[in-house]
């Protein structure tokens, strides 16, 4: 078993990469993104002062204990090295106290770019039609919140400015080198590119080491979320086992990957280590030659080996945020690429609102087709006409195009050629969020929201009150359901609904969808998920509730269709059939064949013992 794991787990590495975890420094994405802090240009500005008095500061208390040791301690001065101690204790607290607001300023400014740029990208989701969701997995839209910001945060909060400091460092520390001793200067420009490659080499086998563990860990919590969700499947199978085993092989890829990086670091440090220490010994060196012939005063080697120790320092610090630089690139362009994304299709500028008052609710379709993909036609050809407070069935098997109607009514997609009309306008001069105000909708997929049950009905119309929704309830016939919970309408629905049986969910979506008082109603398989007894109390509330509004009524249970006053016949994305029950079934045709086929059905589950 262990083996079949690891050659699914082989199989799954050599799945190809379509998202680059590292991408090069781009003069548009980073000032796009640093167009993010223009709102909070102050304290962006103070943080900029104070990366330069860091990068000032550091070097100057390297100087100072070597300008200490030399004057004062050298020539058994006690006065002034009490002032010189006093000085240098002075300017450490502003040093530290400069660091202080460096950090606090850097990481509210990030902070704030998150937020704004999160908003935007949720601004971004609920603007995107249904299409987009459909290309789209789930796993990278919240990547795109998670990961991918907190990499763009760490760009706009560390590396620019954690960068400025160890630059300025590096500068200033220089500059007193070469004021003190140019050879040295040399010889330490000539190590530095030493250290950056060294640094560079190691630092991108670490960097795709840790995206390996990631990677890898990030199977382990899929597989595990998985196997906890379906836990009734897998013990239903007996597979308990067999997941246990390809698990014990995901942990143990995992655990590769982590020595992985151990093994990396383990050579990588004590080389970093071992260059700096060879430095040190060719400081020692040339400074003790430069003593040796006259050059040099011997209190001038102090403040060199502190000064050398902050110039060379930067190096790695610089070669790692260089590291988290193309890192925050790769994640502010999939960011920014979300953001830029155009919705397949965009109300006109024409377009306009549509009031309650205005409403009549007669819907036309007029030679509509419709294509998901580009080589495939889900609606081809679509007529009809629904006069006011019509109620209509969409009938046919799975894929027949009965739910592509639904969502052309209810503005989730355009049509690719056709019109569909709302009381003779074109659905695209209407605005889709007017038009939804005046929609009621239950669909397959019955979505519950965390919060009680009395929450989730008032997502109907947010502004009702509870008597409000109590009457729809009553009015729906499942108040003693409602009532028989828990907690009654105070029930805690729980994630996606998961407290709350399939049929209690479907009940909930909709007296959600009656509380809204559309003029237009579409039940798209509404009682697919709710018992024979409970279907029957909701046909009774349908009979009444329907009364007045323009309904489109999607089932494959035929007894819930009955008394529609239309009832078209879908097969492959085309009308064969149109007319009331009695009529369809004096022709003889699909729709007296499935008609049959539920009576057939229906009894034989009246009957089974």
């Amino acid at each position: 078993m262990i083996s079949k794991g690891a050659i699914a787990i082989t199989h799954f590495h050599r799945e190809p990469q379509d998202e680059v975890q590292e991408r090069p420094l781009e003069f548009n994405l980073i000032r796009r993104l640093f167009a993010y802090t223009r709102p909070y240009a102050a304290k962006r500005n103070w943080l900029l002062v104070t990366v330069f008095l860091r990068s000032v500061q550091v070097p100057v208390l390297a100087w100072m204990i070597g300008a200490i040791i030399k004057g004062p301690i050298s020539d058994h001065d006690l006065p002034g090295t009490i002032w010189g101690a006093l000085s240098f204790l002075v300017m450490a607290a502003l040093t530290q106290l400069t660091f202080h607001f460096r950090q606090r300023l850097a990481l509210e400014l990030g902070e704030s770019v998150m937020q704004d740029l999160r908003a935007d990208i949720f601004r971004q989701l609920m603007r995107l039609p249904l299409s987009f969701y459909n290309r789209m997995r789930l796993g990278r839209i919240i990547s795109r919140v998670t990961s991918d910001a907190e990499a763009v945060r760490a760009g706009v909060q560390d590396v620019l400015f954690v960068s400025l400091v160890q630059g300025g460092q590096m500068i200033v520390a220089g500059g007193l080198i070469l004021y003190y001793d140019s050879i040295l200067f040399l010889v330490m420009l000539a190590m530095a590119p030493m250290l950056w490659a060294l640094n560079r080499h190691f630092r991108r086998r670490l960097s795709q080491a840790n995206r390996e563990v990631q990677e890898s860990f990030s199977r382990v919590t899929s597989t595990l979320t998985e196997s906890v969700n379906g836990i009734r499947v897998t013990q239903g199978f007996a597979r308990q086992e067999v997941n246990a085993s390809f698990f014990r092989a995901l942990v143990a890829d995992h655990s590769k990957y982590n020595l992985g990086v151990a093994r990396a670091s383990g050579v990588f440090l004590p080389l970093l280590e071992m260059h700096g220490q060879l430095f040190n010994a060719v400081l020692v060196v040339i400074a003790s030659w430069q003593v040796f012939n006259g050059r040099m005063a011997f209190g001038e080697m102090i403040p060199l080996f502190f000064l050398a120790n902050l110039f060379l320092s930067p190096i790695p610090a610089l070669g790692n945020q260089y590291n988290q630089a193309l890192t925050a690139m790769a994640g502010a362009e999939r960011v920014f690429r979300l953001l830029d994304t155009k919705p397949d299709w965009e109300e006109p500028p024409t377009a306009t609102p549509i009031t309650r008052a205005a409403c009549q609710g007669r819907v036309e379709f007029r030679d509509v087709e419709f294509c998901y993909q580009p080589d495939r036609k889900a609606l081809r050809g679509v007529s009809f006409v629904v006069e006011p407070c019509h109620s209509v069935a969409l009938v046919g098997h799975t894929g027949s195009g009965k739910t592509t109607i639904a969502n052309l009514i209810a503005k989730f997609y355009l049509p690719t050629a056709g019109k569909v009309l709302l009381d003779g306008r074109d659905l695209n001069e209407i605005t889709a969020d007017s038009l939804h105000q005046l929609m009621g909708l239950v669909g397959q997929q019955n979505f519950l929201f965390r919060g009680t049950v009395m929450d989730n009905i008032r997502w109907g119309r947010p502004n009702a009150t509870d008597a409000e929704i109590i009457e729809v309830v009553r009015q729906l016939d499942f108040l003693d359901l409602i009532a028989a919970l828990p907690n009654g309408f105070g029930t805690d629905v729980g994630e996606r609904g998961a407290s709350l049986s399939l049929g209690q969910r479907q009940l909930v979506c909709f007296a959600r969808a009656m509380l809204a008082d559309p003029r237009i109603l579409i039940l798209d398989e509404a009682t697919s998920s709710v018992d024979a007894l409970t279907e029957a109390r909701i046909q009774r509330a349908l009979e009444k509730l329907l009364r007045g509004r323009t309904s489109f009524i999607v089932a494959h249970r035929l007894s819930t269709i009955r008394k529609a006053d239309l009832i078209l016949v879908l097969d492959h994305g085309q009308i064969i059939e149109r007319g009331t029950h009695s009529q369809l079934l004096a022709l003889h045709g699909t729709y007296a064949s499935l008609y049959r086929q539920f009576l057939e059905a229906t009894s034989e589950t009246t009957t089974a013992p």
